[in-house]
C-alpha cells in the first residue's frame, strides 16, 4: 500500500503563481473599502463631534451594529440584502441588482465595516489634540478652518496613524471571505485548485505566507511613519 501524501511543499510552489494571479483582486477590495470608509468615517465622525442632534444617535447605533456583528454575517446582509431592498426602485431604471458582480457588494460590505471602525478612530484621534493649543489658535485670530487645518488636522493625523494601521491590515484579512459569495480572489481560487487535484492544505498554507508577508509589510511601513511623525513632531 502506497504513502498518502497528505502534503507536498512542491504543491505550494506549484499553487504560488496562481494565488499570485489573484492577488490584485484582494488588493483592490482592501484599497476600494478603505478608501470609501475613510470619507464616510470622517462624515460620520463630524457628526459625532458637532453633535448633531437626531444624526448622531443613528451613527452610534450604526457603530454598535457594525462592531458587534461579524464581517462574514455583514457579507451576506449586503450580498442578499440590498438586492431584495432596493430592487424595487432599480427595476424601474432598468437596473437588476441580482445581476451586478458580487465584487462590487463586497466592497461595499467592507467599506460599510471600515467607515464605522474609521470613524471612532477619526473623532479619537481629533478629540485627542490638546484645547490648549486650540484656544490659542483662536486666540491669534484663526478661523474655524483655519484652525482645523492648520492645528488639529496635523496632530489628529500623528494620534490617528497607529489605529488606522490597524484598520488597514484588519480589512486586508478580513477580504479572505470574500469567496463566500463567489468572488475569486486569493482564497476563492483556493476551491478550483482543491475541485481539480483534491488538495487544498497547500493552497491554504501558500495563502497564509501571502498574507502573513504583506500584514508584516504594512505594520512595519506604518511603524516606520508613526517614528518619523514623531521625531518631526
Amino acid at each position: 500500500m502506497g504513502k498518502i501524501d497528505y502534503f507536498s511543499f512542491h504543491r505550494v510552489a506549484e499553487y504560488f503563481p496562481l494565488l499570485l494571479a489573484r492577488l490584485h483582486i484582494t488588493l483592490i477590495i482592501a484599497v476600494s473599502s478603505l478608501i470609501i470608509g475613510l470619507v464616510f468615517g470622517t462624515i460620520i465622525a463630524a457628526i459625532r463631534l458637532f453633535n448633531i442632534p437626531i444624526l448622531k444617535q443613528i451613527t452610534t447605533i450604526y457603530i454598535s451594529f457594525i462592531r458587534g456583528v461579524p464581517i462574514n454575517i455583514q457579507l451576506f446582509i449586503v450580498y442578499f440584502g440590498l438586492p431584495a431592498l432596493l430592487n424595487p426602485i432599480f427595476l424601474k431604471v432598468g437596473f437588476d441588482l441580482n445581476l451586478l458582480d458580487a465584487f462590487y457588494f463586497v466592497i461595499i460590505t467592507y467599506a460599510f465595516s471600515s467607515s464605522a471602525y474609521l470613524a471612532v478612530v477619526v473623532t479619537a484621534a481629533i478629540q485627542g489634540v490638546d484645547k490648549g493649543q486650540q484656544e490659542a489658535a483662536h486666540s491669534i485670530g484663526m478661523t474655524r478652518g483655519q484652525m482645523f487645518r492648520r492645528v488639529i488636522s496635523p496632530q489628529a493625523f500623528h494620534i490617528a496613524i497607529p489605529e488606522f494601521g490597524n484598520a488597514v491590515v484588519s480589512t486586508l484579512k478580513d477580504t479572505s471571505l470574500a469567496f463566500t459569495v463567489g468572488v475569486v480572489d486569493m482564497v476563492g481560487v483556493i476551491s478550483s485548485i482543491a475541485a481539480r487535484t483534491r488538495h487544498s492544505l497547500e493552497g491554504y498554507v501558500g495563502a497564509a505566507i501571502i498574507y502573513f508577508v504583506f500584514c508584516v509589510l504594512l505594520e512595519r511601513i506604518f511603524s516606520s511613519v508613526e517614528k518619523k511623525l514623531k521625531v518631526y513632531k
